[in-house]
């Protein structure tokens, strides 16, 4: 999978986010996230259509609603995503919270049926916390490839992190520059101005160097190139310590639903 993705959260101008993708995928981005409930996997594959970049060299994820996530509608609504999207398969599959429809059983037979089907290559889940990693890896016959989950600098998810390792479950982190908030910590800005870089390259090079795929949302070329460029900056011990110890437990992302 590759470290660094593009995220389309929010992006629902049509125009503008069949834009994002294809001028990252033609930046060199190969991984683009979406989501049922973006409402934008249409655009997301309109974007994927018209770069000149081979479906196959593309890593594609999307993830499964919350009221979507009982047996059959987890298979008819799949379906309905990769019509939108204008492809044969995804290759991560999420369940977006374990919230409301979500039951460990079902829901995850369901999703082994669409890997045997060959519609999704691998099934992956968000917003889950340590014990229910733990049963949905205990659960899943496909096995569970990735957690989606909030992670920055300002919320580090140490315990997470461990248990997803233990667990062998790569990380992908939604909201990596904290909604913009890493742009007003003293410790990312004295980093990001020592290499002459943004804090958002900071906040994503940390992330890489912890072996977390970061999927920041960006609209504009700017900011979509900004952090393409993170992938050159190599942090040093001294700033991977100071970033480390920075005590904050800032989420951002906090709905009714959510399993905390």
């Amino acid at each position: 999978m590759p470290m660094l993705g593009l995220g389309t959260w929010e992006n629902t101008d049509p125009e503008a986010c069949a834009n994002a993708v294809k001028t990252a995928l033609e930046m060199g981005y190969r991984h683009i996230d979406t989501a049922q409930i973006y409402g934008n996997e249409a655009e997301v594959g309109a974007g994927i259509a018209a770069a000149d970049v081979p479906r196959e060299d593309i890593f594609l994820a999307t993830k499964v609603w919350i009221n979507e996530l009982g047996h059959d509608d987890v298979i008819e609504s799949t379906k309905e995503s990769l019509d939108k999207l204008g492809v044969d398969y995804v290759d991560l599959l999420y369940i977006h919270w374990p919230a409301r429809a979500y039951d460990p059983d079902e829901t995850l037979s369901a999703f082994d049926e669409l890997v045997e089907q060959g519609l999704t290559k691998r099934v992956g889940v968000s917003n889950f916390e340590p014990e229910q990693v733990r049963e949905a890896v205990e659960r899943s016959d496909a096995g569970i490839f990735a957690n989606q989950i909030e992670l920055h600098p300002l919320h580090q998810q140490d315990e997470l992190r461990e248990v997803c390792a233990e667990a062998g479950v790569e990380i992908v982190a939604y909201s990596p520059l904290a909604r913009g908030t890493v742009f007003g910590v003293d410790v990312l800005s004295d980093i990001a101005e020592k290499h002459d870089v943004s804090e958002a390259q900071v906040s994503l090079a940390w992330l890489r160097e912890k072996g977390v795929t970061a999927i920041p949302k960006a609209t504009g070329e700017a900011h979509i190139r900004d952090n393409w460029k993170s992938l050159a900056l190599d942090l040093d011990d001294e700033d991977i310590e100071a970033i480390d110890a920075i005590e904050r437990a800032d989420r951002r992302v906090d709905p009714d639903f959510a399993p905390w």
